[in-house]
């Protein structure tokens, strides 16, 4: 296979490992930078790449989503200019929604550099798979798992919020990190889940478009085409993940993801004490 074809190749793998971990609290960030340097080309995609390839997943959302999403965009537009009813509970979503994406925009902005390179690191990258692992099982086991959706308060939003927000480093999991904050308020796996998914939107389709703007026509380690092959390949798997997932988390345990993310980690810290990984 020529370099050219193998750049393609390897493009659209990764848009298959973000399409399969976007969704579950494994973090998708942490398998691209993990996978990126193990393939024949070699080398950490980049978080431009992964920002950008999240717009696929991000826009599987916004289609298996698209009528709870449009009566909240609706709702809110209401509103605004006043001509909406009070309390309205969709327009109410979408301003928490609105409010829980402030922590990790600001945080995003401020710590910019950090969360581009330092924080790149696979030695951190590790330690937090195995770290977030074990708080998800804490969570998934002590949690009431009693609310719904119509019980998540303005407090609950911002605490969402922030979680969501630990996900600029990698390992932790933007699904993970939210998941986890609904199960220790007490929600249940799957509002905690479905609203994961809605509290991403606005954030990643941000990120990925400014990234995209930022970069183009520019030279990186993936070039447009493939990039773009990954996003559409990651829009295609990251739907078919969304209605999976949230069929299992009805009625299933995360425990299968905890030890996934534990292995992972450990097996990540050796590849880096023999070598085979470089931590940066």
């Amino acid at each position: 296979m020529s370099s050219g074809a193998m750049i393609w190749f390897e493009a659209a793998f990764l848009g298959l490992v973000q399409g399969l971990t976007e969704f579950l609290p494994v973090s998708s960030s942490a398998h691209l930078r993990i996978i990126g340097p193990l393939l024949p080309s070699g080398g950490d995609p980049g978080a431009a790449f992964t920002a950008i390839t999240q717009i696929g997943t991000e826009l599987a959302v916004l289609i298996y989503f698209r009528r709870e999403i449009g009566r909240m965009t609706k709702a809110w537009f209401a509103s605004v200019v006043g001509r909406g009813q009070r309390g309205d509970p969709d327009a109410r979503m979408a301003w928490l929604v609105i409010i829980g994406t402030v922590p990790i925009a600001a945080l995003g902005l401020l710590f910019k550099d950090a969360i581009e390179g330092s924080l790149r690191n696979l030695y951190i990258t590790a330690t937090v798979l195995i770290v977030f692992a074990l708080v998800l099982a804490a969570a998934d086991r002590y949690g009431h798992k009693q609310h719904d959706l119509r019980r998540l308060t303005w407090m609950h939003g911002v605490l969402f919020g922030l979680a969501q927000a630990t996900a600029l480093i990698p390992g932790v999991s933007r699904s993970g990190g939210t998941i986890t904050a609904g199960l220790i308020m007490g929600y249940t796996r799957e509002a905690a889940a479905r609203y994961s998914f809605l509290l991403a939107v606005p954030a990643v389709l941000a990120a990925g478009f400014y990234q995209l703007f930022k970069t183009w026509g520019q030279p990186g380690p993936i070039g447009a085409g493939p990039t773009a092959l990954a996003t559409l390949v990651a829009f295609a798997v990251g739907y078919w993940v969304i209605v999976v997932f949230l069929k299992l988390v009805s009625t299933r345990t995360y425990l299968p993801f905890v030890y996934y993310r534990i292995v992972l980690g450990v097996v990540v810290l050796g590849l880096l004490q023999i070598g085979v990984l470089s931590s940066l």
